[in-house]
């Protein structure tokens, strides 16, 4: 009976992070120090994909400003950005949009996916064959 009780248990809290998939708010992590960096809301408007920062996490300033942006981004607060742009479901993926990254000031190319098994979000930034992956943990 216990043994019952701990693998449904254990099947209903699988089940429910896959059935979360890639909506709601997930923690960044900074690439060279392992640091948690942020909230970013991922969210669908209009049948696309966005991810916006919603929250700075310390030691992190949330009053730091996009410095290296050009345009109307330049020394706009990094918080409320949305960073994450028109991504569209294709098979396993959300991709054919783009990701901000606000410390340099560039747009790559984008493509987000579920890692079933760990939980976390697998975010990948890219120019042609170049690209760099994060993986974003799901903030609660």
């Amino acid at each position: 009976m216990k043994n019952n009780f701990c693998l449904m248990l254990i099947c209903f809290l699988s089940f429910s992070v896959q059935s979360q998939g890639i909506f709601g708010k997930w923690k960044t992590v900074d690439d060279e120090t392992g640091a948690n960096k942020s909230i970013v809301e991922i969210y669908k408007r209009n049948g696309k994909v966005f991810g916006k920062v919603i929250e700075i996490l310390k030691p992190f300033d949330e009053k730091t400003l996009c410095q290296n942006c050009e345009g109307d981004y330049k020394d706009k607060p990094i918080l409320g950005f949305e960073i994450i742009k028109d991504l569209e479901k294709d098979g396993e993926y959300y991709k054919h949009g783009t990701i901000f990254d606000a410390e340099n000031g560039k747009e790559y190319r984008c493509r987000i996916k579920l890692d079933k098994e760990t939980g976390k979000l697998q975010v990948r930034g890219y120019i042609a064959f170049l690209y760099l992956t994060q993986y974003w943990i799901r903030y609660n």
